[in-house]
């Protein structure tokens, strides 16, 4: 029994110590702006000038953007790319097959992404807020990219010029006889088109955006459910002193 737990604890700390030097990192908390439609609005046309030519949300219609206050003809003028109709699904540009080629595997639709990511380190739209953060060059990789939340990524970092080139600081620690790969911070190597405030604001945006696309009703549908609860604790009020009222002289 000793020499099974020794081996188990040994296992794990070659795990823990593998992941640590593939630079895997805590997930932020990404910030709920999904009431907020001026950054849904700007969430929106970030995901279509940036992530619709090679991912789909193929369940998401162009017209269902009047839910975050944008006009018909603001849809078809600013976010209409792909398609000339408004009441077209969002299908990537790409060619699936030239997708595999490129990158080796098409990439996912982003539907619903924000709600299928979720994981121990947070919800979906933290490793996704986390996820856009984190990349570097590295030269090594056939993109040239790497990320720090997702080790190996076959994806490229399409934000880089909004964000500029950088690279991570680590610091090598041992641990058990283990070395491994600390992350430390980032050394930024050029600048980028906007400061990095407003690209942490602009990748919150995005990642709401992707949020609110998971469930466009989801607002609509607490906003319901809050009201509902508050009539059922009125009436319940109500049942409890009609309910008095009607006993108090049965005997």
């Amino acid at each position: 029994m000793k020499k099974l737990i020794l081996t188990l604890i040994a296992a794990l700390g070659i795990v823990s110590g593998a992941q640590a030097a593939e630079g895997g990192i805590a997930w932020d908390k990404a910030p709920n702006k999904t009431n907020d439609l001026a950054s849904l609005q700007n969430g929106a046309k970030i995901f279509v000038n940036y992530c619709l030519s090679c991912h789909s949300a193929a369940f998401m219609r162009y017209n269902r953007l009047k839910d975050i206050g944008l006009t018909e003809q603001e849809i078809k003028d600013n976010l209409l790319f792909a398609t000339d109709k408004v009441g077209e699904t969002m299908k990537a540009s790409i060619d699936p097959k030239q997708a595999k080629e490129w990158f080796g595997a098409n990439p996912p639709d982003l539907t619903v992404i924000a709600r299928s990511r979720a994981g121990h380190g947070g919800t979906g739209a933290d490793y996704l807020y986390t996820f856009l953060r984190t990349f570097y060059r590295d030269e090594t990789k056939a993109t040239g990219w790497n990320n720090l939340a997702f080790p190996s990524v076959g994806m490229p970092h399409v934000l880089w010029e909004m964000q500029g080139d950088r690279r991570p600081v680590f610091e090598e620690h041992e641990s058990h006889g283990h070395k491994t790969q600390v992350f430390k911070g980032w050394q930024q190597v050029t600048p980028g088109t906007v400061t990095p405030l407003q690209f942490e604001q602009n990748i919150g945006d995005l990642v709401s955006y992707l949020q609110w696309m998971g469930e466009p009703a989801q607002n609509t549908r607490i906003r319901v459910g809050v009201w509902v609860l508050l009539f059922l604790g009125v009436f319940t009020v109500i049942a409890w002193r009609l309910n008095a009222a009607f006993w108090k002289d049965v005997k």
